[in-house]
């Protein structure tokens, strides 16, 4: 099943206005962001699925996680997101540690920006995927090898990025980054 994230500026606006079902960990504690909009087994009382999130996927219940994004308190309205998401970034300061510094998901992660200088979305989303541990050996590749290899599922079981999110994180990465800049202007 599809892994749905969504990304809010607050996200207890949209949940006070949907009926759902907090998903819960292995651990029995609750997921931070997990919900289920359809009714699952749960608690009536503190309104918890009685079954953690693995098991309750494989019984065809569907998780979606609802994500605070603090970046988005600053976008004015769908306009403004979209003027945000459609124009190019400044990414030569994606080379500087004080601006990395700042920037949603990639902050703690300027050597790795420094050193492969993405100059695209789709290059920031590689970028992000080799931030985790199943693509960090690509680091030292040039674009192409990278291009060719970072989407491919590890057979080892461990964790990557998927395309998918490393594309909807990168875009929001420009967002932010543009959003940055604006502030700088002001």
């Amino acid at each position: 099943m599809p892994d749905i994230d969504i990304d809010f500026a607050d996200r207890t606006v949209a949940l006070n206005k949907l009926t759902h079902r907090v998903a819960k960990l292995d651990t029995g504690k609750k997921h931070n962001t997990g919900v289920y909009v359809t009714e699952c087994p749960h608690n009536p009382v503190d309104n918890l699925c009685t079954v953690d999130y693995k098991t309750a996927e494989d019984r065809g219940y569907f998780k979606l996680d609802f994500l605070n994004v603090s970046i988005y308190k600053e976008v004015k309205d769908e306009t403004h997101l979209m003027s945000l998401m459609r124009k190019e970034p400044l990414w030569e300061l994606l080379v500087h540690k004080d601006f990395v510094e700042k920037v949603f998901h990639v902050s703690g992660h300027d050597s790795l920006l420094k050193q492969l200088k993405p100059q695209s979305v789709e290059q920031l989303a590689a970028t992000l995927a080799i931030i985790r541990p199943a693509k960090r050996h690509l680091a030292s590749k040039d674009w192409e090898t990278i291009m060719k290899e970072v989407w491919t599922k590890p057979t080892n079981g461990e964790y990557y990025f998927k395309k998918a999110h490393a594309v909807s994180y990168a875009m929001a990465c420009v967002v932010h980054m543009n959003l940055l800049c604006e502030q700088i202007k002001s």
